[in-house]
């Protein structure tokens, strides 16, 4: 797995103070994207125990919210495995910390996968230029949902996440 920058203290994608970890590797290249140097899969830096250590470092911060996980696209195939044995050792060390992804993909073409079982929120879709919403909180375009995965499991349908 590869990444492109740890961002501390962001308030800008999702619910409260977060580290985002923003990752190598999108295949679904939407055009107007906010962060296109990102789509390389062989871009940035291996993400690695220097990388991991600075990342635990600062969700060690009590006052942060958690982490999210965005790119590039962290549900890329090539990021699944070490994605999804990150986020199990970052809910195993941070408990209370809650983890965002952003994705490309639906909802519902990621929903069994191993991971979605630690992740908290979801935000899905691909990027729409012609339904962009500066506006529409915490994604860009409105096709996009930010949903709440517990809710969404324990109900058996999709329930967006609201706001606290």
């Amino acid at each position: 797995m590869r990444y492109h920058n740890i961002t501390m203290d962001d308030m800008n994608n999702g619910d409260g103070i977060r580290t985002v970890l923003w990752l190598a590797g999108c295949s679904h290249n939407c055009p107007g994207c906010h962060n296109p140097i990102t789509h390389d899969i062989n871009g940035g830096l291996p993400f690695d125990d220097k990388a991991k250590e600075e990342l635990f470092q600062n969700l060690n911060k009590d006052y942060l919210s958690g982490i999210t996980i965005s790119g590039g696209d962290p549900l890329h195939l090539q990021n699944r495995e070490d994605v999804t044995n990150l986020i199990k050792e970052i809910k195993n060390n941070f408990p209370s910390k809650t983890i965002w992804v952003y994705t490309g993909y639906l909802f519902e073409e990621v929903a069994d996968l191993e991971l979605m079982q630690y992740i908290d929120v979801l935000c899905d879709g691909k990027f729409v230029i012609a339904l962009k919403d500066n506006n529409y909180h915490w994604v860009g375009s409105t096709n996009q949902r930010v949903i709440d995965v517990n809710k969404t499991r324990k109900n058996n349908t999709v329930v967006l996440y609201e706001d606290k």
